[in-house]
């Protein structure tokens, strides 16, 4: 190696002087092969040459990762609390709320028609879906939990008129939730630009889906063919996927960088557990040493047939003495060293992991709370930009094209019309209001937004909000409560229209009048001091 590389030193020395471009060339293409030293296999780095596509990625891997990933949410506490834990952040209690916001052709807010959407709305989330089973906020939580765990979920659009449906609300609009299993990853058609049951134009937008009439994992086997199949436009398809790549059709499961993590902590907490549960069932034995060196025979206990001691059954008990051993008998004590002691620390390196791949933080998987108010707040930062990345996903690709049909169907069926001084295009406007990060220490957090929204550099509305509120039902809150206050002769601190009270000298106790008198004089000689 020596010799080469002093042979290849001389070489470049002549080439630099006979051609100094191409010396110059060689020695850039010598500091790229020094440089990405990655892309050489070793023997303890072997190269990874796949390079498929992500659809043909996809194609191969996202099923069986899906029902892998749904098993751990079956059966895995870790991954079924991570998966809630994702939910819950991105979605909420609540579900993520909408503020409509259309505009005047002046670009004011059209109250009176935002009021109406709101109402009709508030009766729409009763049962917002097919089934009436779910509320709005349940429903953003089912569709939710399947977009995290399976890559993707479905929803189709009902509007107006549909047999056998009944929409249950007022605006006639309902919305049809179905697994990725229902849209064929295996059904391609070259033909007709048909990929993985999705059906796209020349410029990769899709405009239809090809989805099962059934659920095939419920009927035989032989209906699962193209007759089985149904055409649906895809303006009335809601397609909420995990993309990984640019040019990838369907969904990968959030799981799927995590599911061998997740499946060897399963294991191997169990095989712990195991074995601590043998440990606490294994106490002592009775050591028998050889008779050749203590003259062990078994005499003065009980034998069978052949001449050999019958076990004897020894029951432990708190305090006993065992004084029925004979000579050459001795107590042996079992040594499982179960439960591990290096168990925890372990398993919090791996936790650690395991909530890093997925996208949630350490303390909120593990429910260990423990650290300063500074580090606390440092994670739930970090990691509260993460849900609110998710949360703009989910807002996009479910939430507003849900609610621009919903703008639609109330206009259409005359239950919200659409007023002539709305500005086109802004009918449908409104502001998606998600989860709020959460307050570790509300005093401290109360007091700083009391002095942004003094100083001017926060609004109120902005509190309401931080605070997963909406200021208008705030408002209206206040307003009914400080009427129901006034009929009945009540004034409360929080009454913006009570003016500080001053209490007068003579309203106060003698003996405080003394003692406020004498702390003014001992300020007094201070200053004179």
């Amino acid at each position: 190696m020596k010799l080469l590389q002093t042979i290849g030193s001389a070489f470049d020395r002549v080439v630099s002087v006979t051609d100094p471009v191409k010396a110059v060339q060689r020695a850039q293409a010598r500091r790229v092969f020094a440089i990405y030293e990655a892309a050489k296999p070793t023997k303890q780095r072997q190269k990874q040459k796949a390079n498929q596509s992500p659809s043909t990625l996809v194609g191969t891997s996202a099923t069986a990762l899906r029902a892998h990933a749904r098993f751990l949410e079956r059966n895995h506490d870790l991954s079924r609390g991570a998966l809630r834990t994702l939910v819950n952040n991105v979605v909420g209690p609540n579900g993520i709320g909408i503020e409509p916001q259309p505009r005047r052709k002046d670009g004011t807010i059209h109250k009176e028609y935002a009021a109406a959407l709101r109402e009709a709305r508030r009766d729409w989330q009763r049962c917002p879906e097919v089934t009436h089973r779910h509320s709005d906020a349940q429903m953003q939580r089912l569709v939710a939990k399947t977009w995290l765990r399976d890559g993707e979920a479905f929803t189709q659009t009902l509007m107006g008129r549909v047999p056998g449906l009944d929409h249950g609300t007022k605006v006639p609009f309902s919305l049809e939730m179905f697994e990725p299993d229902m849209v064929p990853l295996d059904y391609d058609d070259p033909g007709k630009f048909i990929r993985q049951g999705m059906e796209f134009n020349a410029w990769g937008r899709c405009r239809a889906y090809w989805v099962y009439k059934s659920d095939p994992r419920e009927q035989l086997s032989w209906l699962n063919s193209t007759s089985a199949l149904k055409r649906i436009s895809a303006d009335n398809v809601l397609h909420l996927a995990q993309m990984d790549r640019i040019g990838q059709a369907r969904g990968i499961s959030e799981f799927a960088s995590v599911i061998t993590r997740g499946e060897d902590l399963k294991e191997y907490e169990e095989s712990e557990r195991i074995a601590a549960k043998v440990a606490a069932s294994m106490t002592a034995y009775v050591k028998r040493l050889a008779s050749t060196e203590t003259g062990y025979t078994g005499e003065g206990l009980e034998k069978d047939e052949n001449g050999h001691v019958k076990p004897r059954d020894l029951y432990m008990e708190p305090g006993m003495i065992i004084d029925d051993l004979v000579a050459g008998e001795e107590i042996g004590m079992i040594n499982s060293n179960r439960p591990n002691p290096n168990l925890i620390g372990w398993r919090a390196g791996q936790l650690r992991a395991f909530a890093a791949g997925i996208g949630t933080s350490y303390s909120s998987l593990s429910r260990d709370y423990n650290g300063t108010y500074s580090a606390q707040r440092q994670e739930l930062v970090e990691q509260w930009v993460n849900y609110s990345v998710l949360a703009d996903d989910f807002a996009a690709a479910f939430v507003q094209p849900a609610y621009d049909q919903f703008v639609i169907a109330a206009h259409l069926s005359g239950v919200v019309p659409i007023p002539l001084d709305v500005k086109p295009g802004t009918e449908n406007d409104c502001l998606l209001v998600g989860q709020s990060m959460p307050w570790i220490n509300p005093m401290h957090e109360a007091a700083a937004w009391e002095k942004l929204v003094q100083a001017g550099f926060a609004s109120e509305v902005e509190v309401i909000r931080k605070r997963g509120a909406n200021p208008n039902d705030v408002l209206e809150q206040i307003a009914a409560f400080r009427d129901s206050a006034k009929e009945k002769n009540l004034a409360f601190s929080s009454n913006a229209a009570t003016k500080q009270t001053t209490v007068s000298v003579s309203a106060v106790p003698t003996e405080l009048q003394q003692e406020a008198a004498d702390n003014a004089q001992g300020k007094n000689d201070k200053t004179a001091d």
